[in-house]
């Protein structure tokens, strides 16, 4: 008998860092017919060990032994996490790609813009796939709102109001005990606003400037908490649309919207993501509205889901499947070069901080590449 596995050609996979996010990823290639995992690596001996037994596959303690005995390796997924969630991605990312695997990267791409920029470059080089899990748009209510886009019903761009970040507020908070918050200030920008920015970019194309006011509440100043956790940036696009962000860390609780919401107008239509997963509205900007007195009423397509989590297994799939279709480098979903393009902005808003709120324009992209990869 035939197994369906074999049927699809599932792509053979080996996970590294098997903490809670590398655990979640192998979760959802369970569910997936084009994923089959084949070894797990941790460098503590007993995460691995566990999370083998856990997925029925082989432990392994280094990424250099798992891939040189495992030659049948096709992707190496990288969950490790480090300093702002991503200091320890750049080097078994580099050491993968050196052996000419194809890497997904939890996101951000790396902490620092210069090691995001050599892992973009070596992975054009060595002519393989470098993706990062930019999971917030790969979603029903994303794939609606970007068909109003592709059909004309939006035009031209005007603006995009996106919030998103955490809820809370003063009765709820509490220093980080971790090693990796505790004491840096630019967590919540890094570890964090790729998500935001990534989805703006999506619907909205590059970001040419960029300015921030951003600060963090009394409660934490008196505690001693360096982190700057609210975000209040501006933006403009290059196709001459502006924005704005907002972004908290648990700092307060949202209102309308909840804690993810995406409003993007243009010159035809509005549409509004609410809560990434649950619903979007769509108002058409038609002749004889009101300007003031009356709210056109919208199309409202609810997804009947508040399970944000299914968002992992969306992503984890599109990037299998660009690996099995072999698709050309500009037409690889939340590639490495879009997970760049965030980490520049994050890294504006970051210099416009520490230059009180002065426009900042990101370092401009490497040039995008359309060539297939000739894979065999």
């Amino acid at each position: 008998m035939t197994d369906e596995r074999d049927e699809v050609m599932a792509v053979k996979i080996g996970i590294v860092g098997m903490n809670g996010i590398g655990n979640n990823h192998a979760n959802c290639y369970k569910d997936d017919e084009l994923a089959d995992v084949v070894a797990v690596c941790d460098v503590v001996r007993e995460r691995a060990d566990a999370a083998a037994e856990r997925h029925g596959v082989k432990a392994y303690y280094s990424l250099k032994d798992m891939i040189e005995n495992e030659p049948d390796l096709q992707v190496v997924d990288i969950t490790t996490g480090g300093i702002d969630n991503g200091s320890w991605h750049f080097e078994p990312a580099m050491e993968a790609i050196a052996y000419g695997k194809h890497v997904l990267v939890e996101k951000p791409l790396c902490n620092d813009v210069r090691e995001g920029r050599e892992l973009v470059a070596f992975a054009e080089k060595q002519k393989v796939y470098l993706g990062c899990n930019l999971n917030h748009y790969f979603t029903a209510p994303a794939e609606k709102a970007k068909a109003y886009m592709d059909g004309g019903e939006i035009g031209e761009l005007v603006y995009c109001l996106a919030k998103m970040g955490f809820n809370g507020g003063e009765a709820n908070y509490a220093p980080a005990g971790s090693a990796k918050i505790s004491g840096h200030p630019y967590f919540h920008m890094r570890a964090f606003l790729t998500h935001p920015f990534s989805v703006m970019r999506h619907f909205c194309g590059d970001i040419t400037h960029i300015q921030t006011f951003s600060d963090r509440p009394g409660f934490r100043r008196s505690a001693g908490d360096v982190m700057v956790s609210i975000n209040s940036i501006h933006v403009k696009f290059a196709n001459g649309g502006v924005g704005y962000l907002l972004s908290q860390r648990g700092d307060a609780v949202y209102g309308l919207g909840g804690w993810w919401s995406l409003e993007v107008a243009g010159s035809k239509g509005t549409f509004c993501i609410e809560n990434c997963v649950e619903k979007v509205s769509f108002w058409k900007a038609e002749k004889g509205i009101a300007a003031i007195s009356v709210q056109p009423e919208p199309v409202v397509t609810d997804f009947g889901t508040n399970d944000f989590n299914r968002t992992f297994n969306n992503r984890l799939h599109a990037f299998l499947e660009d690996v099995e279709n072999k698709v050309s480098q500009d037409q690889l979903r939340a590639s490495g070069r879009d997970a760049l393009a965030v980490l520049e902005y994050v890294h504006a808003v970051q210099e416009s901080y520490e230059l009180g709120g002065e426009v900042v324009r990101p370092h401009p992209l490497p040039p995008l590449h359309g060539d297939p990869l000739y894979l065999k």
